[in-house]
């Protein structure tokens, strides 16, 4: 399996002008480079798809520059991030019609910077990230009317990912409506009905988070001073679940708290692959998402970070800890 590194932990939740503002794209290629454990190095790295790090709008030559200096570093592109919320090029999926044309819009733009890149040579697998791009509280006013919304969003943006060869994965997160329990992710999925093209991104921390419930307490599967055994009978019912819709994958760990951070609003806990409060098992937790993986198309695992302090980010042993998690992983599976 290719082992990739995000970069969008540099921009989400950073603001300009402020103790966390965002970290260059070329900074974070740097750093991902000089990580290394016992001979092996990071393939590649997924991007997000926006100010700083890529206009959305930029032209092909400008989107060739950017893949030139990704593979003067021995990196792959695998995912991408489509900009698809309020405040970059998109609106929710679940919101008025201008919204949710401008979802479809962003999709379409994510989709022809992908064709560039996989024309360029430095792109040969990986999918287009997507969420709701709504909050819960906002989804909540209607569930069942916002859900076929939803639904009805992903399905016009599937058609645009087909046209260009693509697929899109939402990303289940406590944050975002309409994906923020695994049984309403389920529906969604369901409601959407193309799979194959429009599918599921699973990422450790924030399906941990669908265990406890978190925004959806009746849909808890666990309870704080769960045993272990209870823990994975659970993980087990989750991941069977969402498993066959699971067409790419974000390595991370959790403590299991929630938090937000400068721009972004609270979610799940990212924390450092070695924190003692971590709550995951990482390699083997990645295992039950991973089985099958190459039929669904995954040919490559990421890590997903966020809302760190930019020193952080900054600081090579961190990257090192990352890619010898994500070594675990691939061992593992």
């Amino acid at each position: 399996m290719k082992l990739h590194n995000a970069m969008w932990p540099g921009l989400v939740g950073k603001v300009p002008g402020t103790d966390h503002p965002p970290i260059a794209l070329e900074r974070l290629l740097d750093l991902t480079a000089a990580a290394e454990v016992n001979g092996r190095k990071f393939d590649g790295v997924d991007l997000f798809l926006f100010h700083p790090h890529t206009d959305p709008d930029a032209s092909e030559d400008d989107i060739k520059a950017m893949a030139d200096k990704i593979a003067e570093r021995g990196f792959s592109v695998g995912s991408l991030v489509a900009p698809i919320w309020p405040g970059t090029v998109g609106g929710r999926a679940f919101g008025l019609d201008g919204e949710r044309k401008k979802f479809t819009i962003a999709v379409k733009k994510a989709c022809r910077i992908a064709e560039i890149l996989n024309r360029h040579g430095v792109r040969k697998y990986g999918i287009i990230r997507i969420d709701s791009a709504g909050s819960v509280a906002d989804w909540s006013t209607a569930p069942s009317k916002n859900t076929t919304r939803i639904a009805e969003t992903f399905r016009e943006a599937g058609k645009i990912a087909e046209q260009y060869g693509e697929r899109l994965a939402a990303e289940g997160e406590i944050c975002w409506g309409g994906m923020h329990s695994y049984k309403i992710m389920l529906d969604t999925l369901e409601a959407t009905g193309m799979p194959g093209v429009v599918g599921f991104q699973a990422d450790l921390a924030h399906t941990y988070h669908y265990l406890m419930g978190c925004n959806v307490p009746e849909a808890a599967m666990l309870n704080d001073g769960y045993s272990d055994s209870q823990f994975w009978a659970a993980y087990e019912t989750m991941t069977d679940t969402l498993r066959p819709w699971t067409i790419d994958f974000h390595v991370s760990q959790s403590d299991g708290t929630i938090r937000g951070n400068g721009a972004h609003g609270k979610t799940g806990r990212n924390c450092m692959a070695d924190d003692p409060n971590g709550k995951l098992d990482i390699a083997r937790c990645a295992t039950y998402w991973l089985k099958g993986a190459d039929q669904r198309g995954i040919k490559h695992i990421c890590w997903n970070g966020c809302l760190f302090p930019n020193e952080t980010l900054e600081d090579r042993e961190t990257w090192q800890n990352v890619l010898e998690a994500m070594i675990k992983v691939d061992d593992a599976i």
